[in-house]
């Protein structure tokens, strides 16, 4: 029998969900909830015969609703997916999870009690080149991984709740969690508020761990240009994601740097190996698509699932940590600017 699914939130990412689950197997979209009147009008102009409701409690009563997916700001994300489990159902959360850790671990815990499935919306995961990546680094054919280096910069969308850091930032932590399994040692991070201080909208971040990996991230809604580029060096080969590339999303080359034994070295400088290039093929299928297919098969006990309350509450976990050094960071620039402005006044 398919699964009852109903929707909280109809704004930028609802419309999404409700398309892909409307065309995964076994699931039946029955009701969406959003309190604005336009975001309900558009859902019946789009998806003619969906119940609409103002007030999630309404959507949460139905019993032929047996999975909730979350598609609203992240302020609301706690309560309304408490609520959702709390009545039975099982929970899909638009990423992150939550704006603290202590709110995911109380929905774990919820979720846990209810014997209900939580995941948060990672969608990456199922990104047709994110899984390639994932299979080339199982097979060790980039060799060692030595560093990861990621720019996801564009103009915009400046976000009322959330900073550059806790908008973007989860893509590209819950990818390198799910291709590195490494212990994170030490986490760095700067950024600025051009439009307002209290909003950052450029960030750089950096994680150092205990596999002598390094992972550098710029994030930007400051950007003239998109760009979405992940690029991965390993001893052996190196790798190249371009996500915005429809031709070659993922080239591998077969370049790296040789050093000769230390009792043999009379010099600093390297040897520098330069070989082929090639681009293996990458899935072309929807990422949101493969996330509805996957939460339906984790609630039917399918698959294990790839992104549950723990997945999330890693990702959420490192957020907390980078902004806890944004925030040192910019006392650190603030306390500096204003020595120097009280110079000069006087």
């Amino acid at each position: 029998m398919a699964i009852g699914i109903g929707l909280i939130g109809f704004g930028y990412w609802g419309p999404n969900l409700v398309r892909n689950f409307v065309s995964a197997g076994g699931a039946r979209v029955v009701a969406v909830a959003d309190k604005s009147e336009a975001a309900r009008d558009a859902v019946a102009r789009a998806f003619p015969g969906l119940a609409t409701y103002e007030s999630p409690d309404d959507l949460l009563k139905r019993n032929d609703v047996e999975a909730v997916l979350v598609a609203t700001p992240v302020s609301s994300h706690h309560a309304l997916a408490a609520a959702a489990l709390d009545a039975g159902k099982h929970v899909l959360v638009e990423k992150p999870l939550c704006r603290t850790s202590e709110e995911v671990i109380d929905l774990i815990a919820r979720a846990e009690r209810a014997r209900r499935v939580l995941m948060v919306d990672h969608t990456f995961l199922f990104n047709g080149a994110v899984q390639s990546i994932a299979s080339i680094i199982g097979r060790n054919e980039l060799g060692r991984v030595c560093y990861v280096d990621s720019t996801r910069v564009n103009l915009g969308l400046f976000q009322p709740d959330v900073n550059c850091l806790w908008d973007l930032a989860p893509h590209d932590l819950s990818i390198i969690n799910h291709i590195i399994d490494s212990e994170v040692i030490d986490v760095q991070a700067t950024g600025y508020g051009h439009m307002d201080l209290s909003r950052l909208d450029m960030v750089f971040m950096t994680i150092h761990y205990a596999d002598n990996i390094v992972a550098h991230f710029n994030w930007s809604w400051m950007s003239p240009v998109k760009i979405r580029r992940f690029m991965i060096g390993g001893i052996a080969k190196m790798l190249i994601w371009d996500d915005l590339d429809q031709d070659q999303k993922i080239k591998i080359y077969d370049h790296g740097i040789e050093f000769q034994p230390q009792e043999q070295r009379n010099t600093i400088i390297p040897q520098y190996r330069i070989g082929d290039i090639y681009s293996p093929r990458v899935s072309r299928r929807e990422a949101l698509a493969g996330v509805a297919d996957h939460f339906l098969k984790v609630i039917r006990g399918e698959e294990h699932s790839i992104m549950d309350g723990r997945k999330g509450l890693q990702v959420v976990r490192l957020l907390e940590r980078a902004q806890s050094r944004l925030d040192a960071s910019m006392a650190v620039v603030a306390s500096a600017r204003s020595q120097i402005v009280g110079k000069a006044a006087s």
